[in-house]
This record gives structure tokens, sequence and C-alpha cells, in this order.
């Protein structure tokens, strides 16, 4: 456990927490780290896969919501194991089966054309007015610029025959 990113360490003790019925750990005494978890506002993304490496929950932020890096992943951690839609909330017996992961996003850019994507460098954010639909980068089964956009499109409930803006992003992913 030493070796785990304190981002990661943040979001799994936020979990276990969380379901042992307990407060989360939005403290400088929960998680040792340095200055720019509780200096910095980021958006993040928590995502939680089985040992396996199923699914089970992702949520995150497209802009942080927080003041600071830690509450950011906390709210998220609690969003990913308890609120995401697609699936039933996590359970405590799943615990010890739990993978994290941590993605810190850069800010978004503006671009005109798919050609400035890379699916596995960059997330895409695709945009119609007040529809607004997210994907990472780097994700299993998404292997084409055109799967990643149609994906992100579809997650906004944006049809293939509406108009969209499109931004890239980066991210810096902890395990």
């Amino acid at each position: 456990m030493n070796d785990v990113h304190p981002y990661v360490k943040l979001a799994r003790m936020t979990v276990e927490r969380l379901l042992n019925g307990e407060t989360p750990p939005v403290s400088g005494a929960a998680v040792e780290s340095g200055a720019e978890l509780w200096n910095k506002e980021r958006a993040c993304f928590v995502s939680i896969k089985t040992s396996t490496g199923a699914l089970r929950g992702c949520i995150g932020t497209i802009g942080p919501v927080t003041k600071n890096i830690a509450e950011e992943i906390s709210r998220n951690a609690v969003s990913a194991a308890a609120e995401d839609p697609r699936f039933d909330p996590v359970q405590a017996s799943e615990l010890e089966h739990i993978v994290y992961s941590v993605d810190i996003l850069a800010e978004p850019e503006f671009i005109t054309s798919p050609e400035e994507l890379d699916v596995e460098r960059y997330g895409v954010i695709v945009t119609n007015g007040y529809k607004r639909g997210l994907l990472l980068p780097n994700l299993e089964g998404v292997d084409t610029v055109e799967q990643q956009i149609d994906i992100a499109r579809q997650k906004a409930g944006i049809s293939k025959f509406e108009p969209y803006s499109l931004e890239r992003f980066e991210v810096v992913r902890h395990k």
C-alpha cells in the first residue's frame, strides 16, 4: 500500500468509509500528501473496476466543482461507488476485489477537426448547447477517434445529425 499514489489512496479510503457508514476522509490528517491535494483545483474522474477489469463505476467532472483536488476526488469516489446510474451501488463485500484509478484532467482546448484527436493521448468533450459528453483517453475497446466522438456524443444525447463542437484534453492517470 505504500507505493499507492495519494490520489488513489484517498479514493479508496473514501469508498471504504462510505460503505462502512463512516465520514469520508477529506482532511489533511487522513491522507499524507503534498500541498497540491489541498491547494489546487482540478477536474477529475474516479474509476472503480473489479480485480478482473470489469467497470463498476466511473464518475467525474469536466471542470472543478470543489475547492481542491482532495474534495474533488472524494466527491467523485462517492458518486462512482454509489451513484453511477449504469451500475448497482458497490457493496462492502466487494471492497477487497476493487481496483481504483484517478484521472486528473488538464484544461480542455477547443479543436476544429477530429484529426486533432488521438484516442490514446486525448480525451474528448462534445458539446451542443447545454448538452455535453466526455470520454476519457486510452480506454479499452475505444480504438478510433470516430468511436471516441460517437460515445461522447451519445452520452450527451446529441444525435449524429446535430452540430457539435469538440474539445480535447490530456489526463494524468493514477492507479
